[in-house]
């Protein structure tokens, strides 16, 4: 099996596609949607995520020479809000957005859009209150149409799928913060002692 950083990283990212385009379907049919600069879900600082969906990151920050400086700022880092995420100011630290959207987590991917079930085994949909107050009719019927035959990306099964790129990397869950650190920390030590991708001899 190939465990290069490479070969994870584009399963991962292959996982985040078929996720996306799942999520895309979901909000056509159910009309349900973030409001445009809302931040509040990233602001909160109660976030556990797993190293490994943060690898693409990681992955993206070393490849761009930035990996050794972003650890350092990641050790320093005194906050618990996400790190990728850029508040509008202070007074108005839950309208923002985040500075790597293209790289961000799963869990930042799911919140929103994705399910879970509860000890009854009815599907739930795990979002926000600004969703559920300010789309309510869409977030009923989204409720009951996911527990007819509506299809909806579960959090389960993509976690499940993550962690069978990396058993390791995929089932352990850190403060935000933290899982970056980590993801950062898998990829420097991967290439201490091994080539450089291909067109980037030039990494500092």
């Amino acid at each position: 099996m190939d465990n290069s950083i490479e070969n994870r990283v584009r399963l991962v990212e292959t996982l985040f596609q078929n996720l996306e385009i799942e999520i895309e379907e979901f909000q056509e049919k159910t009309h349900l949607n973030c409001i445009a600069g809302c931040g509040k879900c990233c602001s909160t600082p109660e976030i556990d995520a797993s190293p490994l969906e943060f690898l693409p990151w990681a992955f993206y920050v070393f490849l761009n020479g930035q990996a050794e400086k972003t650890l350092l700022e990641l050790e320093q880092n005194t906050t618990a809000t996400c790190f990728l995420y850029r508040p509008k100011s202070l007074a108005e630290f839950t309208t923002g957005n985040c500075s790597s959207y293209q790289y961000r987590g799963l869990i930042c991917r799911l919140f929103g859009f994705g399910a879970t079930t509860d000890k009854y085994g009815k599907l739930r949909i795990a979002t926000c209150n600004i969703i559920k107050e300010k789309q309510t009719k869409n977030f009923e019927n989204a409720t009951i149409a996911i527990n007819s035959n509506l299809s909806v990306p579960i959090f389960t099964t993509y976690y499940m799928q993550l962690s069978q790129i990396d058993f390791k990397l995929g089932n352990v869950f850190l403060p935000v913060n933290k899982a970056m650190k980590a993801a950062v920390e898998e990829v420097l030590q991967y290439y201490a002692y091994r080539p450089l991708p291909d067109g980037h001899k030039d990494i500092v």
